[in-house]
């Protein structure tokens, strides 16, 4: 996850006392970890990476054998727990779990897209104390019920998003862009400041579940840039005025590179510092900083790398898990620099974005460590302009510049 706003902040607070504010140092103890504790969901939403639908799904963790998971996960120095599904409040022990969790001490958020949240389910939630509370919204009204499949879902899960803030719950918007919603980025931020929401994520899509089915569909270069321009703009704005906005990108680690960029041509007293400071953060941290559960107890690099089984906590501990790199993917994204080829192997802010996310490049070539298909930006912007390239189809009958680069 990129922090956007975060930086924007720091660079706002540069400006002003004409210094940087210094680098924070060291990793978290342990990876946060998203934990998919049901799959079942009401909703069958076109890009869910779980594939998941309102059926029970047999083999799931019980509430005792996620209690022992949770306590091999505080003793790994794990500390922050995200609540997913499917959709969690579906799950019958969900607020055990949470109550259990706060009580020990775990940073605890959940994740929903808000349809069953009612007056009585947000005053539980607020009971419950919650950290942070995070609602899926694909677009505006129309938009957003054509890509959950369900009419009125757009309704109820504002509403969700309305009983939670006047609760005094942290809420945020999430949001995943693709060609058939890009449109809506801009009504979505302003619904955001209208509501008086606490955080937006953007999410760019992954190929994976139905997310890797409708690939096809994920939003042009173009258009990401433009989204990013607006995101950094918004941001930067907010942060000038002293503004309580947060807004955050997740699974395109190319969006620390481009705004370095922004940076360049705006800010470019601060070019050198922001270098340092996104060098030291890293770029992706699948396999490293954040971690998947599934609801069967299966452990993943991250929530989109479901076909790539770790091990089950159910026959190992998550902490003897996590650290085995005798896994060849987990010993190459551990590895730094990670063992990229292509354009990521050759580029110049390889240290930054760390490779990107894996899965796409997997997903589409069969090699995770395949150059980022989903990487949107220039060859020139990533220090590769001057070096040879050969045209190659592309699978809508075009073709494209690749670079001729010997893997690393």
């Amino acid at each position: 996850m990129f922090r956007i706003s975060q930086t924007m902040r720091e660079l706002a607070q540069a400006q002003r006392e004409g210094t940087y504010p210094r680098t924070r140092s060291g990793q978290p103890p342990g990876p946060v970890v998203i934990w998919n504790l049901i799959r079942r969901c009401n909703l069958t939403c076109k890009h869910c990476y779980a594939l998941s639908a309102d059926h029970d799904y047999p083999g799931e963790l019980s509430r005792d054998e996620v209690f022992t998971v949770m306590d091999d996960l505080k003793a790994f120095r794990v500390p922050v727990l995200i609540l997913s599904g499917g959709e969690p409040l579906l799950r019958a022990d969900i607020f055990d779990i949470a109550a259990r969790a706060k009580a020990m001490g775990f940073y605890v958020g959940l994740s929903t897209n808000g349809t069953l949240i009612d007056a009585p389910m947000a005053d539980r939630i607020t009971a419950q104390g919650f950290d942070y509370v995070g609602i899926s919204i694909d677009g505006m009204r129309e938009t957003h019920d054509r890509f959950r499949r369900k009419q009125g879902a757009f309704d109820a899960s504002l509403g969700a998003v309305r009983l939670l803030r006047e609760r005094g719950v942290k809420v945020g918007l999430r949001y995943t862009m693709t060609d058939m919603n890009a449109g809506e980025l801009p009504a979505l931020l302003q619904l955001q400041r209208d509501e008086d929401v606490d955080k937006f994520y953007f999410s760019h899509l992954n190929y994976a579940g139905r997310g890797n089915i409708h690939r096809a569909r994920d939003a042009r270069f173009a258009a990401t840039r433009e989204a990013l321009d607006l995101l950094f703009d918004t941001a930067w704005q907010a942060a000038q005025q002293g503004q309580a906005l947060e807004i955050v990108t997740g699974n395109n680690d190319a969006d620390a590179v481009y705004l370095l960029h922004w940076v360049a041509q705006h800010l470019p007293q601060w070019h050198g510092a922001l270098q340092a400071r996104l060098r030291a953060w890293g770029g992706n941290a699948s396999g490293l900083h954040v971690a998947n559960i599934d609801n069967l107890g299966h452990v993943h690099p991250d929530t989109m790398w479901w076909h790539h089984d770790l091990g089950d906590v159910r026959k190992r501990p998550f902490s003897q898990i996590w650290p085995d790199t005798s896994d060849p993917l987990m010993a190459g994204l551990k590895r730094q620099p990670r063992p990229v080829t292509g354009r990521c192997g050759a580029c110049a802010h390889l240290a930054i974005c760390g490779g990107n996310t894996r899965v796409r490049a997997q997903q589409v070539s069969g090699d995770p460590w395949a150059e980022d298909p989903g990487c949107y930006l220039d060859d020139d912007e990533i220090g590769l302009a001057d070096m040879p390239a050969v045209s190659v189809p592309t699978a809508a009958g075009g073709t494209r510049k690749r670079l001729v680069i010997t893997p690393c």
